[in-house]
């Protein structure tokens, strides 16, 4: 903190806050849209999205690049060109985090979040077969939202994007989301509402932008 100003400089997050990480990821998705949908019970909600970002923070520690500053109040974990698959052999390298959450999961959120997975993991491989970065989440503690946290967290793989001349990628589920993205120079490329339930997914990519 500087003259009673937070300083939100992104820092690689370190494996020892990866905890206090989920915690954050777990209340900024609390009361998405899309996890509401697959997660309808809230207790049952608060316990999977645990078990879901921890999953996706174990796997990222070793294959992304997470971001977040130093009171850890916000979290932006992307994948790097050349690791945006996820392969059998990295999960089997980080321990099947995906497949272990999974797993304690209820049948149908089970199933909700397979065929989302699905849907989003067809149409990313169909939308973008270039190397990008992939930014797998975004969020920010609630009590500290509203302060450009999520702006400055998303700085560096953005400028390394743009350094190397690869685009960048990521779905969403608001259209809050949505204008906050196209503000960063993203752009809409798909969108679709999930059955009757009136969930929407966008995806969105953002062509790297000349220096200055």
């Amino acid at each position: 903190m500087t003259n009673g100003i937070p300083d939100t400089t992104p820092i690689l997050l370190k494996p020892a806050d990866r905890l206090r990480a989920v915690e954050i990821l777990a209340g900024a998705f609390e009361d998405d849209p899309l996890y509401q949908y697959i997660f309808p019970d809230i207790d049952d909600r608060r316990h999977s999205l645990r078990l879901l970002w921890d999953a996706l923070l174990r796997y990222s520690l070793v294959y992304g690049k997470i971001w977040t500053t130093p009171a850890v109040n916000g979290i932006a974990c992307w994948l790097p060109p050349g690791s945006t698959e996820v392969t059998i052999w990295r999960n089997i390298r980080t321990g099947m985090p995906f497949q272990r959450a999974v797993a304690k999961f209820g049948a149908d959120q089970r199933k909700r979040m397979l065929d989302m997975l699905g849907y989003t993991d067809g149409v990313r491989r169909q939308g973008i077969q270039e190397p990008y970065w992939y930014l797998w989440a975004l969020g920010v503690e609630p009590a500290a939202q509203g302060q450009g946290i999520g702006s400055r967290l998303l700085a560096p793989a953005l400028a390394l994007a743009d350094g190397a001349g690869v685009p960048c990628y990521l779905e969403t589920e608001t259209q809050e989301n949505v204008d906050f993205y196209i503000k960063r120079k993203f752009e809409v490329a798909t969108k679709k509402t999930l059955g009757d339930t009136g969930v929407a997914l966008w995806t969105m990519s953002r062509p790297p932008q000349p220096r200055g």
